[in-house]
């Protein structure tokens, strides 16, 4: 590396006599100053220094980022400097893959910093939100459908929106409804870590408001979605009274009459 500072006008580390305390590579420069005098030696000390505080900056993450998820704002507080400064950290630590950008000012470290990788589930709430996963997210999460799902959907209280990410797509449906966490568990993952899900029939309901679905009774949950009929039986009475006039939609109320009135409940 010390070939490296060896050009016109820059003598080789600590051998000059006047070192000024105050810049780190002084001792490069034949300037009393402390200031590097060759445009190659600029570039070299920008892009140590760089180096040096990008690496701060994961390990920081690293410590701070719960469940290694961390927004700029939440960077900037964890260092010093400006926005400037603080964008060229990060645009380092992205372009070195360290840390993943998932949307605007919203990141994740690489699984390679983490002992647990990010939870595709637990991000989708950092992304946007007040949100919960939902449709056939959660569906398929409860082992109701035997489809492998790869978007994340999420029920939002916002207009619907989708989002591509290093982690996969994320898509966010709008839900119009009075109670909106009604039906709404929180799981756990370990670790302190956990998102939230809305419970089958919440997800069955979201699935008929988001598809503008006609249904009226078991029959369309069975063979369109191929939930099985014992999963159906699980459902209760208390289920039904949570929901039950909380969605706009007169078909999600139609719905819901008509799937209890098939279940007995």
């Amino acid at each position: 590396m010390l070939e490296d500072w060896k050009t016109e006008n820059v003598h080789p580390p600590f051998q000059h006599s006047t070192i000024p305390t105050f810049h780190p590579f002084a001792a490069i420069s034949s300037d009393p100053r402390g200031w590097p005098t060759t445009k190659r030696a600029c570039i070299k000390l920008s892009e140590y220094d760089s180096i040096l505080h990008m690496q701060t900056l994961t390990e920081i993450a690293v410590e701070k980022a719960r469940e290694g998820i961390f927004t700029r704002l939440e960077a900037a507080c964890w260092i010093n400097g400006g926005d400037d400064r603080l964008n060229a950290l990060i645009k380092r630590a992205v372009g070195s893959r360290e840390v993943w950008r998932i949307c605007r000012g919203l990141y994740c470290l690489d699984r390679r910093h983490l002992r647990t990788p990010v939870n595709p589930l637990s991000l989708a709430q950092h992304i946007y939100g007040p949100s919960y996963i939902s449709l056939e997210s959660a569906l398929s999460h409860h082992g109701w459908i035997p489809e492998a799902v790869y978007t994340i959907t999420s029920a939002s209280m916002k207009r619907s929106r989708s989002f591509e990410t290093p982690l996969g797509p994320f898509s966010f449906v709008r839900i119009p409804q009075s109670r909106f966490f009604g039906g709404v568990s929180r799981i756990e993952t370990g670790g302190g870590r956990s998102f939230l899900m809305a419970d089958p029939l919440k997800a069955l309901a979201d699935y008929v408001c988001a598809h503008n679905c006609r249904w009226t009774s078991a029959d369309p949950v069975i063979d369109s979605l191929r939930v099985d009929e014992q999963s159906l039986g699980e459902l209760k009475s208390a289920d039904f009274d949570l929901l039950v006039g909380h969605y706009r939609a007169a078909n999600v109320q139609r719905f819901l009459e008509g799937l209890r009135r098939d279940l007995k409940r």
